[in-house]
């Protein structure tokens, strides 16, 4: 009885360091994403960089991430990213929802340590002008029902790529993914850049606005990358995925067995 008693213990322990583990990375990560993408926008440093750098450099930010975390919690830096993987029954709504959490401390952590770092000129004049530094918020030329809209497409596309990553006849084809996020991240941000700053993420746009204080237009943050994902996520689960049979994986094993014979 002791000793089962003691197995129990041990495997709690084991259990909650894993979680703690995870909890972790989402928040190391996300503050990463936040202190780095927003860290490549600086314009007050004698270099003003173009809108392709602030693409290109999110992109291999999410690239960096993915590859250093994604063993650990998924690398899903982004409550969006989160609800799809929920959507999926990859992760217990419990779980769900301390990643959120780890995410949007993270996000606020993350800014927080690139002021720091940063000549405060570079948050004062922002300010001055908009809604503050690396702060997204929609193109003055768009409605915001276009801008929820930019928002929500933006967001599917990166859901379908994170489904067909979790596809489970994709299993064995991981090696690029790092790549794959990092790509889809530039493309979008490229495209979707001129219309809101192509979020796609609202523990991103949180962190900004929580040291800024401008919260105009804020919830187009989280309306429109939460929608994207819940609804593409169940579209992709209920239309496009399917399990492989475990037959079929050790039929072809014992073909290639035998061929080799």
């Amino acid at each position: 009885m002791i000793l089962k008693f003691s197995l129990q213990l041990i495997t709690m322990k084991k259990s909650t360091l894993d979680t703690i583990s995870v909890l972790l990375a989402e928040l190391t990560g996300t503050a990463l994403l936040v202190m780095l993408g927003c860290m490549g926008c600086v314009g007050t440093l004698g270099w003003v960089p173009a809108h392709f750098e602030l693409c290109i450099n999110f992109g291999l930010v999410v690239m960096i991430l993915v590859q250093v975390f994604g063993c650990v919690s998924g690398c899903h830096i982004n409550p969006a990213v989160t609800a799809a993987a929920w959507v999926y029954e990859m992760v217990s709504t419990k779980m769900a929802l301390m990643y959120v959490v780890a995410q949007l401390i993270g996000g606020f952590m993350g800014y927080g340590a690139l002021k720091m770092l940063t000549p405060e000129e570079t948050f004062t004049n922002a300010l001055e002008k908009g809604a503050g530094f690396c702060v997204t918020s929609p193109n003055p030329k768009i409605s915001l029902p276009q801008a929820v809209g930019i928002e929500f497409l933006a967001t599917a596309v990166l859901t379908l790529v994170c489904c067909g990553v979790w596809d489970p006849r994709n299993a064995k084809h991981h090696d690029s993914v790092p790549l794959r996020f990092g790509f889809t991240i530039g493309c979008l941000a490229v495209a979707a850049g001129p219309y809101t700053g192509a979020s796609m993420n609202p523990a991103r746009s949180l962190g900004p606005v929580l040291w800024n204080g401008v919260w105009t237009a804020h919830w187009v943050y989280w309306v429109g990358p939460l929608a994207g994902a819940f609804i593409t996520a169940f579209i992709y689960k209920t239309v496009f995925r399917r399990e492989v049979p475990q037959e079929q994986g050790t039929a072809n094993e014992l073909t290639s067995l035998n061929a080799e014979k």
